[in-house]
């Protein structure tokens, strides 16, 4: 007796601008340039609010009307229909500002008690895998997201998923520490094997419960609904309802794009009639109910063990893996530019710099700058606002360019705290060898950790160091300080104590001490 999981996957990106700089100018000419200001350039909001009021007519207005109308119809049934929505920190931003309406369906959705909303991360990023340490940043817009849902809904999410359903084992144990009781995930047959995506599954390395998603039920929806080719056309609510009664499993995870139902499947094909009748027609049957994913989680056993490490990461994109997002060099260098530009953005303090930065980390920008062919690349087509992924990767660099300018004129600013707070990132850290090659365990990752260390080294690794060069070529390329540098070249012929204290004094003088 399988319980369905209705699970709708709602997001809109902020899309960037094609005439970046003289939307700048524009602004500058007319004043101060804020933070605001530069955002504003940077993301073409014309065209956001164009999309947003559009989906919000096709699809999430008579789309949540409809689902609304289904969880009052069944609430006082013996069995109810109840679903799950995800929704982006920045699809909710949008629609505060542009289409207030649906989130009023969400909320009256939200009163229900028979919705679940599910974690994801704010921006809807791939911060997961930019290899930041700590996975500090994924936390970060994850409780960020936390904070957002319980302010607009009144509920904290118990289950999560990563976004656009990207998995490892390492993500899951994450979001067990940080509490979460079920993650899901794609149910990729090359990890699953002869296994069934129709039943709970755990985490690797954790307790945490993994649903993973039927791609071909959900797809038979989000993509071959309208599609005049397809030997099961027309796909009606009762049709669907017989496939998932003849199902075999406890659980089948019906997860889509919420755009499916008016925007991406277009209402005059029959979408909204579908997903209006749908509910009713499952409740006919017998072996079939509704669980949200946190209900069917706890309902069911765990059948078997999901185990994917890091480098095997999968999705419910394209080849289910990551490619979409980091298959091309334009896409991994694109991920670099944002993982270098982070250290600097986080040492500046400056949140509205932050804020930029991570919408830079929505991960359609990457997605745009896919190279894929076939009916794969007619998806990305389809979705993507520019003429070709070459032009999605200049416009991103394009957009980084800016930030790291500002970023520049911050530092200017203060360049005393920002030597303070700058950790560089662990590849760029200085560590400590000895004269025989062998790595002492001591590294520095900042000014101050460095100061520390010095005093800590024997003087034998210490005066190796000097002699060599290596303090002062790590000051000039990593912190790009050359005066520093300069400073340090001239201790080399000092002994370990004397060159210690000139060291330690020159550092002190540029944290301001």
């Amino acid at each position: 007796m399988p319980d369905i999981v209705f699970v709708f996957e709602v997001h809109q990106p902020y899309r960037l601008a094609r005439d970046v700089y003289r939307r700048l100018v524009e602004k500058a000419l007319r004043g101060r340039l804020t933070l605001e200001d530069i955002e504003d350039a940077l993301f073409d909001q014309p065209l956001n609010k164009l999309v947003m009021e559009r989906a919000a007519s096709k699809c999430y207005i008579p789309a949540t009307r409809i689902i609304l109308e289904n969880v009052k119809r069944f609430s006082q049934a013996d069995k109810k229909f109840k679903v799950a929505f995800s929704l982006s920190g920045v699809f909710i931003e949008q629609a505060k500002k542009w289409a207030p309406q649906v989130l009023d369906l969400f909320r009256e959705l939200a009163e229900t008690g028979l919705v679940e909303f599910v974690e994801q991360t704010y921006y809807h990023s791939m911060v997961a895998f930019l290899g930041i340490p700590g996975n500090a940043e994924l936390i970060e817009q994850v409780l960020e997201h936390r904070r957002l849902i319980e302010e607009e809904f009144g509920v904290r999410p118990s289950s999560i998923e990563n976004t656009e359903f990207s998995y490892n084992n390492d993500i899951a144990s994450l979001f067990a520490s940080m509490g979460y009781r079920v993650v899901l995930t794609e149910g990729v047959e090359r990890v699953l094997g002869w296994r069934s995506p129709n039943y709970v599954y755990k985490a690797y390395g954790s307790d945490i419960r993994v649903l993973t998603r039927n791609y071909r039920l959900s797809d038979d929806v989000g993509f071959r609904f309208s599609d005049r080719n397809w030997d099961q056309y027309p796909l009606t609510a009762d049709k669907y309802a017989a496939w998932l009664s003849a199902t075999p499993g406890d659980v089948i995870l019906i997860a889509v794009d919420y755009e499916t139902f008016g925007e991406h499947h277009w209402p005059e094909t029959g979408i909204h009639e579908f997903l209006r009748w749908l509910p009713g027609e499952i409740l006919k049957y017998w072996n079939l109910s509704f669980s949200t994913p946190s209900e069917a989680a706890e309902k069911y056993p765990a059948r078997d063990v999901i185990d994917i490490p890091p480098w095997a990461s999968i999705s419910w994109a394209d080849e289910r893996d990551l490619s979409a997002w980091l298959g091309n060099s334009m896409q991994q260098s694109s991920a670099r530019a944002l993982y270098d530009l982070y250290f600097y953005v986080e040492a500046t303090g400056d949140q509205g710099l932050k804020r930029l930065w991570k919408l830079l980390t929505i991960s359609d920008h990457l997605y745009y700058q896919a190279t894929k062919f076939g009916s794969i690349g007619e998806v990305h087509a389809y979705f993507s606002p520019y003429k070709n992924a070459s032009d999605a990767y200049a416009l991103f660099m394009e957009a980084v360019g800016v930030l790291s300018l500002l970023v520049s004129q911050r530092i200017e600013k203060d360049p005393v705290g920002f030597l303070a707070r700058f950790k560089t990132p662990p590849e760029k850290a200085f560590y400590f060898y000895s004269p025989l090659g062998g790595y002492t365990g001591l590294k520095a990752s900042s000014l101050p950790e460095f100061r520390e260390a010095i005093w800590k080294v024997p003087d034998d690794v210490f005066v190796y160091h000097l002699r060599r060069g290596d303090y002062s070529e790590w000051f000039r390329n990593v912190f790009m300080l050359p005066g520093l540098a300069e400073e340090i070249e001239r201790a080399r012929d000092l002994g370990a104590d004397e060159a210690r204290k000139a060291i330690d004094s020159a550092i002190r003088r540029y944290l301001g001490g």
